[in-house]
């Protein structure tokens, strides 16, 4: 036994699919809402939302650990980033694992060009999420390497208490660990083990 904790990302799933991540032992299950509810269909086409909170029920009646939040900076407006931490807040129990991430652009896909996101909108969404959902691990997620370390220190402040670590979060780059590490340091922060991060 290593002691890391396993959590995959793989859609929708059936009840017996769900059944089945349990009996292998899978501890989180990461399926993100992505936006408010109204905004969902200007991002997403190929699915519902109401069929990611039937996964999202399936994953917990299984008995697995839920890793849900967003994508902000997607054009979205204030009202739908509040409308999602609501939705998310109001799951029959919040979700272990919030991930909030910061749309990376990526040239050649839709939202290539959308307008940025002011970095004090991203920090009090981070805030308003630790308020809402006082046991969960805020996690501050894709889009980190394109913050400042100020920026990653005030949503620290702000609430966030977890960061995806590793040279790559899907097909994004993710700061390399000994920029994490340094800042960490700066910010008197000590990187805790699987159960912590």
């Amino acid at each position: 036994a290593l002691g890391m904790e396993t959590c995959v990302t793989l859609g929708m799933l059936t009840e017996a699919q769900t059944a089945r991540l349990k009996e292998g032992g899978l501890d989180y299950y990461n399926h993100n809402l992505d936006t408010s509810e109204d905004y969902y269909s200007e991002v997403i086409t190929t699915r519902s939302y109401q069929d990611r909170l039937d996964t999202l029920a399936r994953v917990r009646d299984a008995g697995i650990n839920v890793c849900c939040g967003g994508i902000v900076g997607m054009g979205e407006s204030d009202k739908d980033r509040a409308k999602l931490l609501i939705e998310l807040a109001n799951l029959p129990k919040h979700p272990e694992s919030v991930p909030i991430n910061m749309l990376v652009q990526v040239e050649g896909t839709p939202l290539m060009g959308t307008e940025k996101l002011d970095p004090l909108v991203f920090i009090r969404t981070i805030a308003v999420a630790r308020v809402m959902m006082p046991t969960s691990r805020v996690r501050l997620s894709a889009g980190r390497n394109s913050m400042s370390d100020e920026m990653q220190a005030l949503c620290f402040l702000a609430g966030a208490n977890s960061i995806f670590y590793g040279d790559k979060l899907l097909t994004t780059d993710n700061p390399m660990t000994n920029r994490d590490l340094a800042l960490f340091d700066r910010l008197g922060l000590h990187a805790g083990g699987s159960s912590y991060a």
